[in-house]
């Protein structure tokens, strides 16, 4: 197998190193007794690395890095908002985020800002996104995209800064319902301490909300069926 061949050259060459075996003249070595470099000598590193720390973690010396299996939650992230809030911005986001890939780019935010009658310059558009772009992607996610709203209700943004315009403009109202016109996000974080019962209260009103709504349907079914069954 060629994982065979290259564990067998590797040993060989450690030999070598170590003087137990002597090199063998390569044929075409140049008359003046100098060397040729192999062209694959970083090739041949790179793979005897790879299988060292292959029988590394054979034998348990080495721990294999997982992946992060973290999930962002929104609702307990961002507590000082309230459900209805983040189902707003969530629903600004979806709107912008005109390619569909979960993230508003920098000609996407343009668009934002022309729709909302503040257009800004393109390095204005690279400031907003710097500003809370947490992960250094040139993107805003919808975690990124909430902070905006964070530090606007906290009052961390600048008057005349585009986020501060976005967040003014945006129609959702983050300085009294969410929390209640507190001025830094520390004050709001206090005055959110019961925010899980106000969660439960507006999960069951949605709730109420959607039975209602499936009630009305119920009875308008009822009512066509009895009208056309007077046509018969």
């Amino acid at each position: 197998m060629a994982t065979d061949e290259l564990s067998s050259k590797l040993n060989r060459r450690l030999k070598i190193e170590e003087g137990a075996e002597s090199p063998v003249a390569l044929d075409g070595a140049h008359e003046n007794g100098d060397h040729e470099k192999p062209a694959t000598a970083n090739a041949d590193s790179e793979l005897g690395a790879k299988l060292m720390r292959r029988g590394e973690l054979n034998e348990g010396v080495g721990e294999q890095q997982q992946p992060s299996m973290k999930v962002f939650n929104p609702y307990t992230e961002f507590k000082e908002f309230s459900r209805k809030q983040i189902k707003d911005m969530e629903k600004m986001f979806k709107q912008y985020d005109s390619e569909k890939d979960n993230f508003i780019d920098l000609s996407e935010l343009k668009l934002m800002m022309e729709k909302l009658g503040a257009p800004q310059t393109h390095l204005g558009l690279k400031n907003m996104i710097k500003e809370v772009d947490e992960d250094l992607d040139g993107k805003l996610s919808f975690r990124e995209f909430l902070l905006i709203f964070r530090k606007a209700a906290a009052g961390e943004l600048a008057e005349d800064s585009g986020l501060h315009v976005l967040a003014q403009l945006s129609e959702i109202d983050v300085s009294t319902e969410g929390v209640k016109g507190a001025k830094s996000f520390f004050e709001a974080k206090v005055q959110a301490i019961n925010t899980a019962n106000r969660f439960e209260a507006e999960i069951r009103q949605e709730q109420e909300e959607k039975k209602k709504q499936a009630e009305e349907k119920k009875q308008r079914q009822a009512a066509f069926k009895e009208l056309k069954s007077a046509f018969k």
